[in-house]
């Protein structure tokens, strides 16, 4: 894994954008652990395989109308334990999967490794700092709020999804384009692709666990994509495109 791919240096970066969940704090662990329990759950009624599967389909369906987050994740869950047993889901299923989702939205915050020292590093800079997340509003509030990040922030964006036209309107209320914007995270698709669209520096910091409705491919002979194994090698990085 290369910490940086060579291209051009740029003289100045103005913003500094830092995704949230699985990035600087634990998330997709926790969803992948309910996922368990409700594979458990229904397991008289199908296999592990197939309730994976018959998940994912109903997520993918179901993003546009429930967003990102704990909520609609256990939307589906229980959108898919009736399909599964044609409506036959127990009563107490359906409890114990709202419990889930219930404790999941409770659970407290585990800050992954130097994610601290790497957002303090950035405000050290000068650059204009933001959290970019998408999700549920009062879910992410509640992380931010535990995870004793949000004074070094100068603001917080929690949008609806992360697309190109998402993040040049976001660079824009900030005073910046994306030629000046730099974005680190764990999803390519939603933290790397779209800025590097509107001209700005895509940081990919890889987690173990991806949702598979994050999955796309790395554009690694792109001159404004970054890799870090870790938050550990940005100091790095700025080192390299903004001395």
């Amino acid at each position: 894994m290369l910490p940086f791919r060579q291209g051009p240096v740029m003289t100045q970066i103005r913003l500094i954008g830092f995704d949230a969940d699985d990035t600087l704090w634990q998330n997709e662990t926790f969803f992948r652990l309910t996922q368990d329990r409700f594979e458990a759950l229904l397991a008289d009624y199908a296999a592990p395989d197939h309730l994976h599967e018959r998940l994912i389909t109903a997520e993918r369906r179901n993003v546009g109308q429930y967003g990102f987050g704990v909520k609609g994740f256990v939307l589906s869950m229980i959108e898919t334990a009736i399909e599964v047993t044609e409506g036959r889901v127990p009563a107490t299923v359906i409890a114990e999967l709202m419990a889930a989702g219930r404790e999941m939205l409770a659970h407290p915050i585990h800050l992954l490794p130097h994610a601290r020292e790497a957002v303090q590093l950035a405000a050290d800079r000068g650059a204009r700092v933001v959290l970019i997340t998408k999700g549920d509003l009062l879910d992410q509030e509640r992380k931010l709020a535990q995870s004793g990040l949000g004074d070094l922030f100068h603001a917080v964006e929690i949008v609806s999804d992360k697309r190109a036209e998402v993040y040049a309107r976001l660079f824009q209320r900030h005073g910046v384009t994306g030629a000046d914007a730099m974005m680190l995270g764990n999803s390519l698709k939603s933290d790397v692709l779209p800025v590097i669209e509107t001209g700005g520096w895509g940081v990919h910091v890889p987690h173990a666990l991806t949702w598979a409705l994050e999955h796309a491919e790395a554009p690694l002979d792109h001159p404004r994509f970054a890799e870090l194994p870790d938050l550990s090698g940005l100091a790095d990085l700025l080192a390299r495109l903004d001395p």
